[in-house]
């Protein structure tokens, strides 16, 4: 995996596509090529103050994603695939179960909020939809899956905090913190957390699209306005499971997707490149970033830990987008409280990791807000995602 040769997953990828097996081979190859040449990917790095180091803020800028290059250690990645191992036993059996395979009741019986989504496997089930205030404008080919495929496949796990421990002490990682402080403002508030979940011969594509809804018209308009996620790798990501992006396109306001679609003769983005990385490895993504993946028909699982931050003053008073959330505006109370996760994953790391300084937020040392991970507060994150500041 560290030397990023992906060549037997392409090759394998290719052959689904029929005719356009080669041109697709060699998408992929070239792609891989020009994202390991960016100059874009390396440890997280700080200036004396604390801030994060100019070489990335500029590479960012330009790119419109960062690779940080092994934040999570080994006894953490081991940690976290255990508990995602335990999580994927407690899925339903099927859509609409409410069980799981040994017959106890499945993650997210009971829950208000989103939980688990699926998606018929090798499928585009966003793409030309009005899903998302219809965002994902153009489908994407869907692909053949193995004979023995099931019906539908684990897509999605929206409000993953409240089922995943392990996920929840990434999130309280001090210096992904402190880079979501540098970029965001030291006021910077939560936005919404998931696990995407592409397994090898059944993970659906996700169309080319850009997350923000809200902002696009504002006369204060930058190219941080829409906030960003951070992916967090447990099995890394290739050209054939992983993201894919158009550096850049996060400055250039609303993308017309069809028409670039257009532009490039086919559905594969003639500027786009694949983010590529190792287990560990967190990804730093612009949600203005044109971006999408293709149908997981490789060999590699991709299973990412993502969750996502904004300026406060993106969110602060403003109408939600109506995408993650049924908030309609969130004023400083929903903002308030729906941070409290920020508390709890700061505590819940410290007690798994009490050698590591933890993050200290802003507003609760002004506040004189404290949170302890216990019991009582997991169980209160419960449908904690019906406050997700959309926009």
């Amino acid at each position: 995996m560290s030397d990023f040769d992906f060549t037997r997953s392409i090759e394998a990828c290719a052959v689904h596509y029929g005719e356009e097996a080669e041109a697709v081979k060699n998408y992929m190859q070239e792609g891989q090529v020009k994202a390991l040449a960016l100059g874009n990917r390396g440890a997280i790095r700080f200036n004396d103050d604390g801030s994060l180091h100019k070489d990335i803020v500029d590479a960012y800028s330009t790119h419109g994603f960062y690779v940080f290059e092994g934040v999570i250690g080994r006894q953490e990645l081991a940690d976290i695939e255990e508990d995602l191992a335990d999580l994927r036993s407690r899925f339903p059996t099927h859509p609409g179960s409410e069980v799981d395979a040994l017959g106890r009741p499945a993650i997210g019986v009971g829950c208000k909020a989103p939980g688990l989504t699926w998606s018929k496997p090798l499928s585009d089930p966003l793409g030309g939809t009005e899903i998302a205030n219809g965002r994902h404008q153009i489908k994407l080919k869907e692909l053949e899956a193995a004979d023995d495929a099931p019906d539908a496949a684990p897509f999605i796990l929206l409000g993953s905090l409240q089922f995943s421990d392990a996920a929840l002490r990434t999130y309280g990682h001090p210096e992904l913190l402190k880079v979501a402080a540098s970029i965001n403002g030291e006021d910077f508030s939560p936005f919404n957390e998931v696990l995407f979940i592409k397994d090898p011969g059944l993970g659906a594509a996700v169309s080319w699209h850009q997350d923000g809804d809200t902002h696009w018209d504002n006369p204060d308009f930058d190219e941080n306005i829409h906030g960003f996620n951070f992916m967090a790798q447990a099995y890394g990501s290739s050209p054939v499971n992983g993201v894919w992006v158009v550096p850049g396109t996060h400055k250039l306001g609303k993308m017309d997707i069809k028409q670039m679609v257009k532009e490039s003769g086919s559905e594969r983005l003639r500027d786009a490149v694949p983010i590529v990385c190792a287990p560990g490895d967190v990804i730093l993504c612009n949600r203005q970033l044109v971006h999408g993946s293709f149908a997981n028909t490789g060999f590699e699982p991709r299973l990412t830990i993502n969750f996502g931050f904004h300026k406060r003053s993106s969110v602060l008073d403003v109408e939600g987008a109506g995408i993650h959330s049924p908030v309609a505006v969130y004023d400083k109370d929903v903002i308030k409280e729906r941070s409290k996760v920020i508390g709890y994953a700061i505590d819940a790391r410290q007690r798994k990791y009490p050698n590591e300084q933890p993050y200290n937020y802003k507003p609760f040392e002004e506040s004189g807000e404290s949170y302890a991970w216990n019991p009582e507060a997991k169980a209160g994150l419960k449908d904690y995602n019906l406050l997700d500041l959309s926009i």
